[in-house]
Parts: C-alpha cells; structure tokens; sequence
C-alpha cells in the first residue's frame, strides 16, 4: 500500500523519476561540466558556446562576482556592479542615520565621489580558476578518525597558502560530492566596495515577508554598487583617492528583454542544496530540526520587531539582521509545508529503495553496501550531537560573548605556527576578523542583545542537556537576583562595548584573558573546555563520514548515470551555472500562474501601509503610463510554440502593454544565487534572480520540474525605474544596451 501511495504521489506531482526529460532544467552545474550538456543548452535556445561558459577567463563568467554571501556582476567597464536589494541591505544599513535613512528614502549617488563606502566588511570575489586538487586532499589519509580529519584539514591549508602567495587573492579547497572530489578556488578579492545607487525598501522589498517567496512579486530588488582599486589598479582598502576598478569584462544589458518561452541561464553561487542526503537525514530535518530552528527564529523576529516599534535607532542597527531571519524563518515553514503538501520523504524513500536493490544487484558496487550501513549509523550519532549541542551553543549567543569566546581562542591559536591554527585564526583571516568586531557598533544594542540572550537561556535552562560550567554562571544562592539583573551586571561591567579596547584584545595572550576580571571575557575562558571539547567530538565524526560518504557518493553517481539522469554536486557556495525557461506554472487546481506581472500590479497592491507602501513617485509615474521606451506590447514572441499550452490556439493572447517587474523560469537555484545574473541565450544580461516560489522551496532537497520555478527581477524594470523614476542618467549612461 505505501508504495502504491509513493507511486501515486510521485505521478501526480508530475515528478517522472525514470525520464530524463523531467529533470531538463535540473542541475547547478560545474562550469567545466559546461560542454557535457551543449545539446540541453542548444536544445532551449542557448546560443553562446558551451565551451565559453566553461571559461572563466572569458565573457560572460568573468563578469560573474560573489559577495560571501549573494551573487553579484559587473555591467560597466568603471566597475559598476549590480546585485540584490536586499544583499546590499548592510551596505545601505551601514550608511543610514536619523538624518538620513536611507533604507526608507532611497539612496542615488550622481557622482563618483558622492558615493560612499558600503562597510569595512563588503567585499566582491572573482573567480579565476578553478582546479581539481582531490588527488592532493585525500592521499595516503590516515584511518584514525580524528588525525584524518586533522590531515585533510592540513592538507587543504598547505594548498591554500601556496595559492595566496599574492595578498590580492583568497583562496578556498571546497568538498564537493561529499568529499569525493575536492577543488580550490582562486578568487580576487576588491575590498573597497561603496554604495552607488538603491531604490528606497518600498521598492526593494515591495511586499516584504507577505510576499516572500509568493508569486505574483513586483519587487524591485536591486541595487549598484561599484568596486574601487588603489591608483596602480590593484585591490586596496577604502581611501578616498582610490580609483574604479576596469573588470576584464561587463555585462551587455539586452533593453528589449526576455519572453515567454525564452531560454534562459543563470551563473552564481548557490550556498547549500541536500539533494544527495540519506532520506533520515531528510526525516530528521523535518522532524526536528526545521521545526526547532523556525521557532527561535519566529520569537527573535517578534521581539526585534516590537523593540525596533518603538526606537528608531534599533530598527536601522538590526534592519539587516531581521530581514536575514525573516528570510530564513519562512523558508524553514515553507519547507515543513512543502514536505507535508508532498510526501517528499516517502519520494526520497522509494528513490533510495531502487537505489539499494541495484546496489544489490550490481556486482562493481556490491560492497558499498556495508559502507551505506555504516553511513547510517554515523548519521545516528550527529543526529544526537546535534541535539545535544543545540542548546548550548544558542545559549552563548550574546554578541559579546561571542566576540569573548573568539577572541580568546585566537590568544590559544596565536601560540601555534600558522600553518597548524584553526581556519579563522590564521594571519590570513585577521583583517576580516578585525572588521567583525567593528561592525558590532553597527548592528548592536545592549537591550536588543540581552533580551535575545535571555530567551536562549531560559530555553537552555529548560532542558535536560547542559555543561556543568555555563549552569555555575547561571546558578546563584541569592534568589533575590533574578537572572535579568544578573545578566545586566554583565553588559554594565564589560569593556567590550567600547570597539578600541575590543580590538586591542586580539593582541593580548591567553594569560591575559585567564586573569581579566571582565565578566564576558571570563565567561569565554570558563567555557573554553566544554567548547573544545564538544569541537572535537564533531572533528571526530566529520573524519568517520569523511571515509563513509564518498564511498556512498561513488555508488550513487554510478546509480544516476545508469538511469540517464544529471550528475552535478550539491550546493556549497561556488560558482554555478544552471538554465531553463521563462515560463509559469500551475500551483494548484485552476490555479495557473504567468511568467510576467505588470507595473499595475504595484498599484493594486499597494495599500499606503507597509509592506505594500509604494512610494508616491513610483505610483504617479504608473498612474501617468510614463513608461517611455520600457513598455512591451507583448510577452509572448510567439504564441504557436507557448499559448497552446494553456489556452486555444485560436485565441489571441492578450496584450502586455506595461513594463514587466518580475518573471518566473525553471532554473535550478536556491540561497546566494540571490543577486545573480539572469542571462538570455546570447548571454546578455535580462534579469536578477531574487526569490523562489513557496511550492519550490523543497527543492534543495529534490528537485520537481512542474512546480520548481525561479523569480527573477525583469532588468526592463529596473530600467524604467532608473529613468523614468529616479532618473539615474549618469548610471545609465555607463551601461551598454542593446536591442533585439
């Protein structure tokens, strides 16, 4: 019976796991794996080369810029970058005051030098190569799972430092395949980026959380940054005489955009998929720890809301910090509400079942099922860490503890030779880490922080797994003290609000710390030992899996390629290329939803109260039709090959005639391909990728091409708010547009 219901799910969700043409648009793909799938590429109608998209040396890959943490791309040859709204949210935060708040009003620099820095922290990241090391990574490891944990780590350190050699570059070796292969990344890094043109959080986020990873969005979700070098071009910290960056390449803007049907593709740095996870680990995720973390963060946001209601000041310090939860929060329910809406797990389950009994049946892979076993009992044991460590680890969330807790483990690191520190407590990462510690001042308040850390330790209180030293700081005979008075004695007799004696902490050794009659610094030195401890029980069980899991990997890639279908890695933050089509979808019964929305949609939806507070410029404009040369008659190119789909062939599509907003296709992407470039098939640039649908959100666990659809920016949009709107003409003069 409950295969019968598997089968039944996995045919009416249109997920057709025996055909290959189902997964067409699946895949976030190596750009090396580039020429492997040209007939796919050629198939919907992208037309650029194969083999130039595996290039990063060559338009348009090398236009293609990571942020950490979004995607971001040059569009002009004076280091003109456009990102996301809402991934330049710290940049716009950082320089927003009373005076002038630039997260509400918007903010349009009309010269180069009006443009200000976007913090101490923003970088911009381009890849250069990319170059297969596993060989180097994994060789002759030891079987002791601690000390090949410990070499692997060496290993990947000594390929580091000799790919830093220049200071310019930062260089990463990521796991891919679940440390089947290994590949470091060379990246250069431009450390002055500033803040040049953001439309105000009305448009932004036009919809706010409502509207979050909801169809139909009319978002404008962008912003222009620009990078900036020393005068003899290479990469520097902020001075105000530095100079713009010349990228070796920009991105042509195609002004006559996308239509329905259309391919598309599109190049970023998706942060984390779990595609190829055990269907426990699926079960756990659903079961306990989606549920778990959606919770704190819900109690977090209510409580930063409610505080941020009444002072101006702690709105603009956490605006990035509760844009970022709320993000996160409701793609943790989205994916509860996925796995209930769709038996997910039972459709891993049944995948998972076919895969063992080939397992079985093939003789080349017969003992990888004694690896698989193992597997599963190795993930039993993270499982109960996890949970065990949940509570202690939220309980030291207060940003001066934590800045404590990481600046004496840099004391303990700092008496070891730099090879053999802990990755973030190298000479390497001291720049960075130096920048965190001054950006506390920017998104910290005393009342903020511990009213977030009460809650967490009452729910640490609350439950049975604790570390003996945290409850003696916790505990105490006078009754009368209530843990609230006792934690504002913390904030009242610490130094580490003031940012110089901060900083001169990370020049102090551990004796130093060990005899500090500061309270959070001798906090960090009493939990010191229950951290490292439980550090190593983790280091332990990622040496155990790092034997487990690639075994698994090889058998499942062999098991994917025997049924035709893709094999790409999950997602770990590197560079990616995925494509699809401009198209809509039907989300449920008589309920189909298309590609485009219209500026319209704006008015309808705007209400005068936030989050559908659209500003009164915007509004007059669409009222006014001052649409300009950003207007289309139609979306559809040609309504033979698409309309027929959805209605009579005989009908005659209805006209467009508006600027489009936003836009949905079926490219594969999830979190940090935020800000990424969309790109026609002659790879110029037509949209950003900002969004998902909520019925898509499962797909970091798998992948449904009916329902699985992106929601990009419509670059045509953005236009039209550039010139009609602000009347941005010195940033459009900058960018090269070209038509169909």
């Amino acid at each position: 019976m409950r295969n019968a219901l598997i089968s039944a799910l996995v045919l009416s969700s249109g997920v057709v796991l025996a055909s290959i043409d189902a997964h067409a648009d699946e895949g976030q793909w190596q750009p090396y794996q580039m020429p492997s799938i040209a007939e796919k590429l050629s198939e919907i109608g992208i037309e650029i080369p194969a083999k130039q998209l595996a290039d990063l040396t060559q338009y348009p890959m090398n236009a293609v810029v990571g942020l950490g943490y979004c995607t971001a791309s040059f569009v002009s040859p004076q280091g003109l970058v456009v990102t996301n709204h809402h991934c330049a949210y710290r940049a716009i935060q950082y320089n927003s005051k009373k005076e002038h708040n630039y997260i509400a009003e918007g903010f349009l620099a009309k010269s180069k030098d009006a443009e200000p820095s976007a913090g101490p922290n923003e970088r911009l990241y381009i890849t250069e190569a990319v170059t297969d090391v596993s060989k180097a990574v994994t060789d002759n490891l030891s079987q002791d799972p601690l000390v090949r944990y410990e070499e692997i780590q060496s290993n990947r350190k000594s390929l580091i430092k000799a790919c830093e050699s220049d200071k310019n570059y930062r260089c990463s070796v990521r796991s891919f395949h679940n440390g089947l292969e290994y590949y470091l990344i060379k990246q250069l890094i431009i450390r002055d980026v500033r803040l040049v043109y953001a439309p105000p959080k009305s448009v932004g986020s036009f919809g706010g959380d409502v509207d979050n990873y909801e169809y139909p969005r009319h978002s404008g979700d962008f912003t222009f940054l620009r990078a900036y070098v020393g005068k003899d071009g290479q990469p520097a910290a902020f001075a105000e005489d530095n100079i713009p960056f010349t990228p070796k390449s920009y991105l042509k803007i195609n002004a006559d955009g996308i239509n329905a049907g259309d391919g598309v593709f599109v190049a970023g740095y998706p942060g984390s998929t779990s595609r190829y996870r055990l269907t426990s680990e699926l079960q756990f995720a659903s079961d306990w720890l989606y549920p778990t973390l959606a919770s704190r963060y819900q109690l977090r946001i209510d409580t930063i809301k409610a505080m941020g209601n009444t002072d101006g000041e702690v709105a603009i310090k956490y605006a990035g910090t509760l844009a970022s939860m709320a993000n996160r929060m409701k793609k943790y329910n989205g994916l509860l509400d996925g796995f209930r809406a769709t038996d997910i797990t039972g459709i891993k389950q049944s995948r998972e079942d076919d895969f063992l009994k080939w397992l079985a049946a093939d003789k080349t892979y017969q003992s990888y099922q004694a690896q698989f076993d193992q597997l599963e009992s190795l993930l039993d044991k993270k499982r109960t860490g996890m949970q065990t460590r949940h509570y202690f680890e939220n309980a030291q969330s207060s940003t001066l503890l934590a800045a404590a807790n990481k600046l004496y483990r840099l004391s303990k690191e700092k008496a070891k030779p730099d090879s053999a520190r802990e990755e973030g407590y190298q000479e390497r990462d001291m720049k960075m880490f130096k920048a965190r510690l001054k950006r506390i001042d920017s998104s910290f308040d005393i009342s903020v922080d511990k009213t977030l850390w009460l809650q967490d330790l009452n729910a640490y209180m609350g439950q049975g797994n604790r570390v003996n030293a945290f409850d003696i700081m916790l505990n105490d005979d006078d009754k009368t003290v209530t843990l609230s008075d006792k934690l504002d004695g913390l904030y009242s007799l610490t130094s580490l609000t003031d940012q110089d004696k901060r900083l001169a902490w990370m020049q102090a050794d551990a004796e130093t710390f060990e005899t500090s009659a500061d309270p959070f610094i001798r906090l960090a030195v009493a939990l010191y030992d229950s951290n490292m401890a439980q550090e190593k029980e983790k280091k332990t069980l990622l040496g155990e899996l790092s034997q487990a899991r690639p075994g698994y990997m090889k058998a499942i890639i062999a098991y994917n390629k025997a049924n035709g279908w893709p094999v790409y890695p999950d997602a770990n933050g590197t560079l990616r290329i995925t494509y699809g089509m401009v198209d809509g979808y039907q989300s449920r019964d008589a309920l189909y939803k298309q590609p485009f929305t219209r500026l319209e949609g704006i008015a309808a939806k705007h209400t005068g109260v936030e989050p559908f507070n659209a500003p009164k410029k915007v509004l007059d404009a669409i009222a006014q039709q001052r649409y300009g040369t950003h207007k289309v008659d139609s979306v559809i190119k040609d309504p033979s090959s698409w309309i027929c789909r959805l209605f009579s062939c005989l009908d005659k599509p209805e006209a467009f005639n508006s600027v489009p907003v936003n836009f949905l296709s079926s490219v594969d992407t999830t979190g940090g391909n935020s800000g990424s470039p969309v790109f026609n098939g002659k790879g110029e640039l037509v949209g950003l990728n900002f969004d998902s649908t909520y019925e898509a959100i499962t797909k970091d666990w798998f992948f449904n091409p009916t329902i699985t659809r992106a929601v990009h920016v419509d670059f045509r949009y953005i236009l039209w708010m550039m010139d009609e709107v602000d009347h941005a003409d010195n940033l459009i003069a900058e960018l090269e547009l070209v038509r169909n």
